[in-house]
């Protein structure tokens, strides 16, 4: 598996465990933290991690021709 399918993946999944803390976490407090708002900020993390490995992909800049392998 290429390093931009893994980028993508890895957004996909920290985008998900966000949206799952955002929705099971709202009526919760533990000790300082509130998870519903680590879950956004774990939203927008995997989104931008994503958009990441979405580019990587598409523009082939991960494809190791760039150092001249390949």
């Amino acid at each position: 598996m290429t390093s931009a399918r893994k980028t993508l993946l890895t957004g996909l999944a920290t985008f998900v465990g966000g949206v799952a803390l955002w929705l099971f976490g709202l009526d919760e407090e533990i000790f300082i933290f509130t998870p519903s708002k680590i879950g956004v900020v774990l939203m927008v993390v995997g989104g931008v991690e994503t958009l990441y490995g979405v580019y990587k992909v598409v523009s082939g800049a991960d494809d190791g021709t760039a150092s001249g392998h390949r």
